[in-house]
């Protein structure tokens, strides 16, 4: 396929212009003759700026604000009664994320082409997650296309909502260690070597902590490199979690975290669950394919296993409930608040309170830890800090004793 940009009169003798995909020049003609215009001008855009630059746009990085402006605005204007295409037009003109427009632009030209809505999306599978296009082709084959987006918008306001209130957490202990490592580093390499000098020249026998403290000294000066072993451990374990088997053994750590971690981890995780469970269901998509999107957006590995064999038996005709209540990944209270739901036949409204449940908790569950956090930092940095200082001063006991004898 290849995008060609037009000039054409419409049947009301105004000039439009814009892209449009087709398999050759004389199809471009037909499919704009199809739609009512005459074309005047028709040229194939070179690969630089049609196919290549837009799988390049779509690679970039969109912003999850900009997404869920973009989702609103985009159920607003399909509510009003625009088509796609003429509120795709409006959208790329208005966003403020040039990354977004690029792919809004891509989205608007596959539409022309004759590509539905979730088809097109699909071309961009770093902006547009499964639980998105999903989403989208449930809305257009029921004819609810603006609901659905005005869900996906409140989805990704909800998903961030919680990503925001974790980073906050982190920021302040995240701080700490940096500044702890940092004065660690720092004594080291100027403080400890003054002392040092010092206790040369009196020529006494150092106490065995601070022989420990000049021999790390001398370590870190003699071979400054080694610093370089702390950005090198960071990159290492971020490289290893991004493999499969370090992703699934950080997720098993994660949920298995002391000091309320775990806790904190399996209530994020709860939320997302029932939330984005909620948001397919109410959009009717069906609730195998439900599962799966809903497993491989959880965030954790151990609730994406889970949740693949909560399909497999709901496959087999077992309510959703049963293999929630088998497995232990998934606290009691949702299990039977979806056997509640089944029951009734409210499940949407059900998995929709435990997501609100658990949004609530995630903001007690982090506001603990924070509280738990912040002293046990506070205090690993005052250990660090106190070594070196009772380390250097340690000698000063005997120095009196030295200066006397020299």
């Amino acid at each position: 396929m290849a995008s060609f940009a037009y000039s054409a009169i419409n049947a009301q003798g105004m000039e439009t212009s814009g892209e449009i995909t087709a398999p050759d020049l004389a199809g471009a003609r037909e499919q704009l003759r199809l739609k009512g215009l005459l074309a005047d001008s028709l040229r194939e855009i070179s690969g630089a700026d049609g196919e290549g630059a837009g799988l390049k746009l779509g690679n970039n990085k969109v912003k999850a604000k900009s997404l869920q402006v973009f989702s609103r605005q985009f159920a607003t204007m399909i509510e009003a009664g625009l088509n796609v295409v003429g509120s795709l037009v409006i959208l790329e003109q208005q966003t403020d994320d040039p990354a977004l427009a690029g792919v809004v632009r891509q989205l608007r030209s596959d539409v022309e082409g004759g590509l539905l809505l979730s088809e097109a999306m699909v071309k961009h599978p770093r902006v547009f997650s499964r639980l998105y296009v999903a989403m989208v082709e449930a809305g257009e084959a029921a004819g609810i296309l603006d609901i659905v987006l005005d869900r996906v918008a409140f989805q990704i306001e909800k998903q961030e909502g919680i990503r925001r209130r974790i980073k906050s957490a982190m920021v302040y202990p995240t701080m700490v260690m940096i500044f702890a490592t940092l004065v660690l580093i720092g004594m080291l390499l100027f403080l400890v070597p003054i002392f040092q000098g010092i206790f040369k020249t009196l020529n006494g026998q150092l106490p065995t902590l601070t022989q420990y403290v000049v021999m790390a000294s001398n370590t870190l000066k003699s071979a400054p490199y080694l610093l370089l072993l702390i950005p090198l451990g960071v990159w290492g374990f971020f490289r290893w979690k991004r493999t499969e088997a370090g992703r699934k053994q950080w997720d098993r750590i994660k949920l298995r975290a002391p000091l309320k971690i775990g806790e904190a981890v399996r209530k994020v995780t709860m939320a997302r669950f029932s939330r984005t469970l909620s948001t397919l269901v109410a959009a009717g998509v069906d609730i195998i394919k439900a599962l799966e999107i809903t497993g491989q957006t959880a965030g954790n590995w151990v609730v994406e296993e889970a949740l693949a064999g909560v399909r497999q038996k709901v496959h087999e005709g077992v309510p959703i409930a049963q293999p929630l209540i088998e497995n232990p990944v998934f606290p009691p209270m949702v299990s039977q608040m979806v056997k509640i739901g089944e029951e009734t036949g409210e499940l949407e409204k059900m998995l929709t309170k435990i997501a609100d449940f658990y949004e609530e908790e995630v903001d007690a569950a982090v506001s603990s830890l924070t509280s738990i956090i912040e002293p046990l930092m506070m205090i690993g940095v005052g250990i660090m800090v106190g070594i070196i200082l009772i380390a250097m001063y340690l000698p000063m006991f005997k120095m009196l004793h030295l200066v006397s004898q020299s």
